[in-house]
């Protein structure tokens, strides 16, 4: 069991949240206390490799529409309202917040933290996380960034987040949907967390208000992507939804790893938020995801897994409690991440899709109003299940790569992202991880080694020059060779025997596009209105 320390810091900002200051509460415990602490609860089960196992209860995955956002007199004009910033009054965040606080305030104990996000310190935004759980506690120890113990010692809380996974709201007297909520209000500086042990709420909680708080007030884009360095200082982003290969094109070897989810771009570098990471485990291997495997070990924590049965030896390909299995880590548990998780300008920046259509080109560079409308765009496709008589691709479309965190509008983070490209000079590219030869189901997926070399092409420079067709519908340029490519792929119509079914495909996810678009079109400039492609 944890040591209670509660003596080693100052409780005046918990008693003005009503929150008892007893000798039951835990705070700055290490990752060793925590995992103990879990266990000694009967909450996780230590796995083969010595990481902590848990089960996150009901809900297994971010909930979007439990999030809400307090409409105040702050908030009201300046979130871009829709249906993943959803309002909620002020009067309900004052109810919820006092069901939470007298729900904490009859804990036996409680675990608290103080740690930031903001890996430079212009920009640090130092956080108290309050919990019901110490695995939610270890959570933020691993995601977040740590302050050293002489930190510590005059440490100014400017963000509170509670967390009370089991307690249920009634959702008549909270203003709610069901008995689940995460909760932010700008006014009050807190988020609250009810109903729900899905430890990716306080992540993704504090990205969201980071997003709302660096565009308009710090003049820093905020981004949800990966980033990688070189020896030389050459920095690289990658943008991209869940299945396209952001992780795994930003884990490479030969470049140190910045972070993997979270980064703001300053007038002078780009920095990681975060101070680690949250790695899906579905399908996981030793030999795909050399980097992430070996994270799994003491002080990690893995989500919602199974077990090979009568081990501790996680089944990767166990999907049954939830597709969405995960672990978190420090960024230090990656052998070759940077640190201070900081990186120079970018000179290239990749916006990933994985096109099931089997339509859009391997690799394609991008104009300054192309990228701006294929990043308020956010295109990927999702290749059908396994359920009876699904045979087409999904296609999904979430502006800036990760709309349900975006609390201004769109085009608000596009402005800003393409006079960064412009004053930089930045190469930006179009990757394509999903097919070629065809849609899902007749065509082939592009080959990582291909997808790899592409990308090593570019960042080595080996594309600035080269000859460059148009696509005839998006308006791309697509390079006419690329080292260690085979040329016929470049070009996706090539690949297709059917043309003429290449067109039609093309002309139907083109009008796709120019649909998804139409809820942003008042609020960009004509000149991302002219990169729409032709329907």
């Amino acid at each position: 069991m944890s040591v209670p320390t509660i003596m080693s810091f100052s409780t005046e900002s918990l008693v003005k949240f009503g929150l008892k200051a007893t000798e039951n509460i835990h705070y700055q415990s290490t990752p060793e206390e925590l995992v103990q602490d879990t266990l000694r609860i009967g909450e996780g089960t230590l796995t083969d490799t010595g990481a902590l196992s848990i089960r996150t209860g009901e809900f297994t995955g971010r909930s979007p529409l439990d999030k809400f956002t307090v409409k105040d007199e702050i908030t009201e004009s300046t979130v871009d309202w829709n249906n993943f910033n959803i309002p909620i009054e002020e009067k309900y965040f004052h109810i919820i917040h006092k069901k939470i606080v007298n729900y904490l305030n009859e804990k036996e104990e409680l675990w608290v933290r103080d740690c930031y996000a903001c890996a430079d310190p212009r920009y640090r935004l130092n956080i108290r996380v309050v919990t019901e759980k110490p695995w939610t506690n270890l959570f933020a120890y691993n995601m977040f960034l740590r302050p050293t113990e002489e930190e510590l010692e005059d440490f100014k809380t400017e963000w509170h987040v509670l967390s009370a996974p089991d307690l249920k709201l009634d959702p008549k007297e909270c203003g709610t949907r069901q008995h689940n909520a995460s909760v932010v209000s700008f006014k009050h500086k807190t988020i609250l967390i009810a109903g729900t042990g899905y430890t990716g709420e306080t992540k993704k909680g504090i990205f969201s208000i980071l997003n709302y708080i660096l565009p308009q007030e710090k003049g820093v884009l905020s981004m949800h992507c990966s980033a990688n360095m070189n020896d030389d200082g050459d920095t690289a982003i990658f943008f991209g939804l869940s299945g396209t290969g952001k992780t795994t094109l930003s884990a490479d070897p030969a470049r140190r790893l910045i972070g993997d989810d979270e980064h703001g771009w300053t007038g002078d570098n780009v920095f990681n938020f975060e101070g680690g990471c949250y790695a899906k485990l579905i399908n996981l291997s030793k030999e795909k995801e050399p980097e992430i495997f070996a994270a799994i070990r003491p002080g990690a924590i893995v989500e919602n897994v199974k077990f090979h049965p009568g081990t501790n030896r996680i089944n990767f390909n166990d999907g049954t409690i939830t597709e969405n299995t995960r672990v978190s880590y420090p960024l230090n548990f990656i052998c070759n991440s940077k640190e201070p998780s900081i990186g120079n300008i970018p000179r290239n920046i990749f916006f990933l899709t994985c096109d099931a259509y089997g339509v859009l080109p391997p690799i394609s560079k991008l104009t300054k109003g192309q990228a701006m409308y294929q990043f308020i765009s956010g295109y990927t496709a999702k290749v059908a299940g396994t359920e009876a008589g699904i045979t087409e691709p999904k296609p999904t479309f979430s502006a800036c790569f990760g709309a349900p965190f975006m609390s201004l509008h769109p085009g608000k983070y596009a402005e800003m992202l393409g006079k960064k490209m412009e004053e930089n000079k930045v190469n930006i590219w179009l990757i394509n991880t999903g097919w070629t030869g065809g849609p899902n189901g007749v065509g082939s997926r592009i080959k990582l080694s291909y997808t790899r070399a592409m990308i090593t092409a570019a960042l080595d420079g080996k594309l600035d020059n080269v000859a460059t067709a148009t696509d005839p519908v998006f308006g791309m340029a697509i390079p006419a060779e690329v080292p260690g490519v085979p040329t016929e792929i470049l070009t996706p119509k090539n690949t297709w025997k059917d043309k003429a079914a290449y067109d039609e495909k093309a002309k139907f996810l083109a009008s796709l596009f120019v649909k998804n678009f139409e809820q942003y079109a008042t609020g960009v400039s004509g000149e991302i209105l002219a990169a729409a492609p032709k329907v």
